[in-house]
């Protein structure tokens, strides 16, 4: 007699797929145009106003979706803990390759812009983090709250150059990418705490209408299940690309 197969509680939400799917198209067209600034010489201003604003919420929406992701994870293998704390350690080992790999690169390219607390090594300790908090389901709004305001505290602290990940920048510090754990990490919980209302126990709050098979709602699932291996890319293809239609130029990116 075959023994049955105990299956997760909850599979894939196409809806969580395709938000983060939607985050990493609207990441591109800002990395286009840093990249058009950076090294193509045009007059954007990305690090400021509305671009600034544009990605900040692009930052806010991939650390929303960790912090649903987590509480998705633990309903999922509610009922199966080894394979879950797999799930666990697999992803952490992919994150943290990921986000070494982004360090290396980086310091490769240009050291004084080093990314060394960019936004994968935030999901990455983020993500790590929440999993005490997941006990509290809704709860998690009050934390968020509280680390927005350990965030604007600790911007008021002298900087420190270990410390800077937590938010105690140090004065003339520059990097490609840095999103401090304060307030950051308060995304994250904000999401833990929408999908332990949401996902009540595996289960959608209320049903949504099935969208997951319509030719848009499937491209932006397949971006966002391939997102981590896609951001890992994308920067080099987008560069390449603009070189070989003219935009940059490549005395200027090797300058």
């Amino acid at each position: 007699m075959t023994a049955s197969v105990q299956r997760p509680v909850a599979a894939r939400r196409w809806e969580v797929d395709a938000l983060r799917g939607l985050a990493f198209l609207a990441m591109v067209i800002y990395h286009g145009a840093f990249d058009l600034a950076a090294f193509g010489g045009w007059p954007i201003a990305v690090t400021s106003g509305g671009w600034r604003l544009f990605a900040d919420g692009i930052a806010s929406t991939f650390l929303f979706v960790a912090g649903i992701s987590v509480v998705l994870a633990r309903e999922r293998w509610a009922k199966q803990p080894e394979r879950y704390w797999r799930h666990i350690v697999r992803r952490t080992l992919r994150l943290g390759s990921a986000a070494g790999l982004v360090t290396l690169v980086t310091w490769l390219v240009s050291p004084p812009d080093v990314v060394l607390f960019g936004i994968l090594h935030l999901i990455l300790l983020s993500s790590l983090l929440a999993l005490p908090f997941l006990r509290f389901g809704v709860w998690n709004f009050g934390f968020a709250g509280l680390a927005a305001f350990l965030g604007w505290l600790v911007s008021l602290l002298p900087g420190n150059p270990w410390l800077f990940w937590l938010g105690l920048v140090p004065e003339g510090y520059r990097s490609f990418d840095f999103r401090p754990l304060f307030p950051w990490f308060g995304v994250v919980l904000l999401g833990v705490g929408v999908a332990s209302w949401w996902y009540g126990e595996g289960q959608r709050r209320w049903s949504l209408p099935d969208w997951s098979d319509r030719l848009l709602i499937r491209g932006l699932r397949w971006l966002g299940r391939h997102s981590l291996l896609l951001y890992l890319v994308h920067q080099p293809l987008l560069i390449a690309f603009f070189v070989a239609i003219g935009l940059i130029d490549v005395r200027r990116l090797l300058g």
